[in-house]
């Protein structure tokens, strides 16, 4: 074998390697995408069949009906981002710091619930939730809630829900950020006189940035883009873009439409990521997470 020809086997080493990766990905992201923004452009019926028409009139019609929808499905995916950063970042910290030996222990108890089905436990907070239930009922019984007093079909609902339900994508990539810190900057800090809320704002904090990033990411998207939890425990008034194109697509069967909805929530999604990572800086977050 001639050096040129070892030479080049190594080149093309690592893209052999990736080769299956981007097969996947080809075949189940990019082709799906390709096929929703065809159907996007298309216009007819069911009894008539589609056809591709390039007509784009669909998504100013799709933003014109469903601007509301589209707006509070935005709105909960920051809301439930916030809540759970603000739940999980304590529970990470304490976790990677105070976990000892128990760490897997506690991420087993936070990972527990999630081996029951995604909707069944958004059952069970309609359970939970409903007006003479578990919770409701007996601080009803003692007045000390109004009788007419209900959770169940409000946006409080839904965003509890959601949380509920994707805390565990923030908290795991917090613990793995916070875990890789090294106990002894922080000791160093409290040597040098920091206090802990100054050490853990300039020494814990953004040595975490990575697992922000990353959690802040997993949580946004898929709670922006949820249906089952607002069907669930929402109402009229409730109702997020997912449901409704889950309406258009399987019950009015207006496929260009819902396709329409459907590649815009993703594009604002990839818009959104990209000013987000911008905003950050992903080279500072690469340069943290490197060390």
């Amino acid at each position: 074998m001639s050096a040129v020809s070892a030479r080049r086997r190594f080149r093309l080493a690592p893209y052999l390697l990736a080769l299956p990766g981007i097969v996947w990905l080809a075949v189940f992201f990019v082709v799906p995408i390709v096929m929703t923004l065809s159907v996007s452009l298309q216009t007819g019926d069911v009894e008539r069949g589609f056809q591709f028409t390039w007509h784009f009139a669909n998504y100013s019609d799709a933003m014109g009906r469903y601007h509301v929808q589209f707006v509070r499905s935005l709105f909960y995916g920051l809301t439930v981002t916030g809540a759970t950063f603000v739940l999980g970042y304590p529970m990470a910290y304490w976790i990677a710091f105070h976990g000892g030996r128990r760490k897997s222990f506690y991420l087993f108890l936070l990972l527990l619930p999630f081996f029951v089905s995604f909707v069944i436990r958004t059952v069970a907070w309609q359970f939970i939730l409903s007006d003479n239930g578990i919770l409701l009922g007996p601080l009803k019984d003692l007045h000390l809630l109004p009788s007419n007093f209900h959770v169940l079909a409000t946006s409080l609902a839904v965003i509890g829900g959601l949380t509920y339900n994707f805390l565990p994508f923030m908290v795991l990539p917090l613990f793995v950020s916070l875990e890789r810190i090294d106990p002894e900057l922080v000791e160093a800090a409290n040597d040098l006189y920091a206090s802990r809320v100054r050490a853990f704002l300039r020494v814990v904090f953004p040595l975490s940035i990575p697992g922000v990033f990353a959690g802040v990411l997993l949580t946004f998207v898929p709670a922006a883009a949820d249906y089952v939890s607002a069907s669930i425990l929402g109402g009229t008034r409730t109702t997020m873009i997912g449901n409704v194109i889950q309406t258009l697509y399987l019950t009015n069967n207006d496929y260009p439409l819902a396709s329409a909805l459907s590649f815009i929530l993703m594009a604002v999604l990839i818009v959104g990521v990209m000013v987000y990572a911008r905003v950050l800086g992903t080279e500072r977050v690469y340069e943290v997470a490197g060390g």
